[in-house]
C-alpha cells in the first residue's frame, strides 16, 4: 500500500464506474489522482451487475435459440444447462474487462490504494491508519442490493442479486420480488434455463417507471413465454421450508418456489463512511449534489449510486468525467437525465430515452404520439421478434422521447439518444435514409410516418 501522502489534485473514494471515469478523466487532464477501493476496481457493474447480468442473458437467448431451431429449419436440441461452464463464460468476460481497466488505470499513473476509506474531513480520507490529502475529494461509494424492514436475506433460499449472480444450479422454481430491471432480467435468465418464475411487483405494472405501452408489451410477452407476475399486490411475509419458501402477498395469495430473489432496488454505501460528520448533506443515505455534482462541502463531489440519480454505469461514468473536468475549470455542460439512455436486457428487450408520453402532458406539453409495430420491419421478421417503437413528440416540434420493445431493440437506442439530445423533429430524421434490412428501419419508419410520409406502415 502507498504511504499517506498528498495533497494530491483530487483524492476518489470508490473505484466503480463513477470513480475510475473520474479518476481516468481527471489523469487525462494532468491532475494528480489517488484511487481508494476496498475490492476491485470496475465495482458493482462490472463484477456484480451489468456485465455478469449480461452474460448471463446471452447464455439464456442461447439456450431458446436451441430449443427454436426447428422453426429456422437448423436441427437443434436444448440438452439442459451446464451451470458451472456458464460462470467460467461470464467470469472470463469480466477478468478480461478488469484486467484491460487496472491496465489502463495504471498506464495512467493514477495511484491506486487498496483498503477501505473513510471522509476524515475536506480534503482527507482515511484508509487503513493511512490519510491521503487531496484538493478536491470525490465521494464514488456506490450501492448495495436492498430489502425490505423484516426481509432478511439469508443467502441460501432468500438471495439478492449478488447472490443469484453465483448460484450454482438452476432452481426449479423462483418468486421475484421487484419487476424493476433486475428482476425482469432474472426472471428472463432463469426462465430461459427453464425455471418456473412468478414476479411480485407492489405498482400496477412491470418495469413501472418506463412508458406504460412498453410496460404492457413486455407483460404480454412473459406470459407468452410462461413467467407469470401478481401486479399491483405488495408482499406480506415469507417463511423458508425445507424444501425452499412459502411467500404471502397482502391479498392472501400464497406462493410456493425453491428460492426468492429480492429485488427491490440497490442503496447507497454512504453509512458509517465519514459524511455527515464532515458536513456533508444526506438524505435517506443519498448525498445530496447539485448540478455540478457538488455536494455542501466546498470541494467535496459525489458520483454515481451515492447519489439520486439514474441507478447506470454510463450516468456514473458521465457525473464522472463531468466532475473531472469542471475540477480542471473546462465549464462541462450539467447532465440532462431524461437524456440518458434505459435499456432492459430482458428477452424481449426494452428501451427508451427521453419522457413518457404521460410526463410529456404532466409537464404541458401539446403531444402527439406514432407507433410502428415490428411486424413491418423485415429483419425483425427474420429474427421472429415482436415489438414496437413508439415515438412521443411535441405537435409540429421536437421529438420528446422514443420507447421501444422487441430483441435487440437495445442496439437502436444509440441514434434514438442523439434523436433525443440533439432536439431533432421528426422531418429532420425522415430525410435520413436508413440501411434496408436492418432493425433501424423502425425508427426510420416511425420517424417518416411522424413526419406524415409513411412507407411501410398500415394506417
Amino acid at each position: 500500500m502507498a504511504d499517506g501522502s498528498g495533497p494530491f489534485d483530487i483524492v476518489v473514494l470508490g473505484g466503480g464506474s463513477g470513480g475510475y471515469a473520474c479518476a481516468l478523466r481527471a489523469a487525462e487532464l494532468g491532475m494528480n489522482v489517488v484511487l481508494i477501493e476496498k475490492d476491485k476496481v470496475g465495482g458493482t457493474c462490472l463484477h456484480r451487475g451489468c456485465i455478469p447480468t449480461k452474460a448471463l442473458l446471452h447464455a439464456a437467448e442461447l439456450a431458446d435459440q436451441a430449443r427454436e431451431g426447428a422453426s429456422f429449419g437448423v436441427r437443434t436440441s436444448f440438452e439442459g444447462i451446464d451451470v458451472p461452464a456458464v460462470h467460467a463464460y461470464k467470469d472470463k468476460v469480466i477478468s478480461g474487462l478488469w484486467k484491460g481497466l487496472a491496465g489502463l488505470i495504471k498506464s495512467k499513473k493514477i495511484t491506486v490504494v487498496e483498503g477501505e476509506g473513510r471522509l476524515a474531513g475536506p480534503g482527507r480520507v482515511e484508509v487503513g491508519g493511512q490519510v491521503y490529502e487531496g484538493r478536491h475529494v470525490v465521494l464514488a461509494t456506490g450501492s448495495t442490493p436492498k430489502s425490505l424492514p423484516g426481509l432478511d436475506i439469508d443467502g441460501d433460499k432468500i438471495i439478492s442479486s449478488d447472490h443469484a449472480l453465483v448460484l450454482d444450479r438452476v432452481p426449479s422454481s423462483v418468486v421475484v420480488l421487484g419487476g424493476g430491471v433486475i428482476g425482469v432480467e432474472f426472471a428472463s435468465v432463469w426462465r430461459s434455463f427453464g425455471a418456473e418464475v412468478t414476479i411480485v411487483e407492489a405498482l400496477p405494472h412491470l418495469l413501472p417507471l418506463e412508458d406504460e405501452s412498453n410496460s404492457k408489451l413486455l407483460e404480454r410477452a412473459f406470459r407468452r413465454r410462461g413467467i407469470k407476475y401478481e401486479l399491483g399486490v405488495r408482499f406480506e411475509s415469507v417463511k423458508t421450508t425445507e424444501t425452499g419458501v412459502v411467500v404471502t402477498l397482502e391479498n392472501g395469495k400464497t406462493l410456493d418456489a425453491e428460492l426468492m430473489l429480492v429485488a427491490v432496488g440497490r442503496g447507497p454505501v454512504s453509512a458509517g463512511l465519514g459524511y455527515e460528520e464532515a458536513g456533508v448533506r444526506m438524505e435517506r443515505g443519498h448525498v445530496q449534489v447539485d448540478e455540478f455534482c457538488r455536494t455542501s462541502v466546498p470541494g467535496v463531489y459525489a458520483v454515481g449510486d451515492l447519489i439520486p440519480t439514474l441507478q447506470l454505469a454510463h450516468v456514473g461514468f458521465a457525473e464522472g468525467i463531468l466532475v473531472a473536468e469542471h475540477i480542471a475549470g473546462l465549464s462541462p455542460v450539467p447532465i440532462d437525465y431524461d437524456g440518458v439512455p434505459r435499456i432492459t436486457y430482458s428477452e424481449p428487450e426494452v428501451a427508451s430515452v427521453g419522457i413518457s408520453t404521460a410526463v410529456a402532458r404532466e409537464r404541458g406539453h401539446d403531444v402527439v404520439e406514432l407507433t410502428y409495430n415490428l411486424a413491418g420491419n423485415g429483419r425483425s421478421k427474420i429474427l421472429q421478434t415482436q415489438g414496437e417503437v413508439k415515438v412521443v413528440a411535441e405537435r409540429d416540434g421536437r421529438v420528446l422521447g422514443v420507447h421501444m420493445v422487441g430483441g435487440r431493440v437495445g442496439e437502436l437506442i444509440a441514434e434514438a439518444q442523439l434523436i433525443f439530445n440533439w432536439e431533432a423533429t421528426a422531418n429532420d430524421v425522415a430525410q435520413l435514409i436508413h440501411p434496408h434490412p436492418t432493425q433501424s428501419e423502425a425508427l426510420g419508419e416511425a420517424m417518416l410516418a411522424l413526419a406524415g410520409k409513411p412507407l411501410h406502415v398500415h394506417n
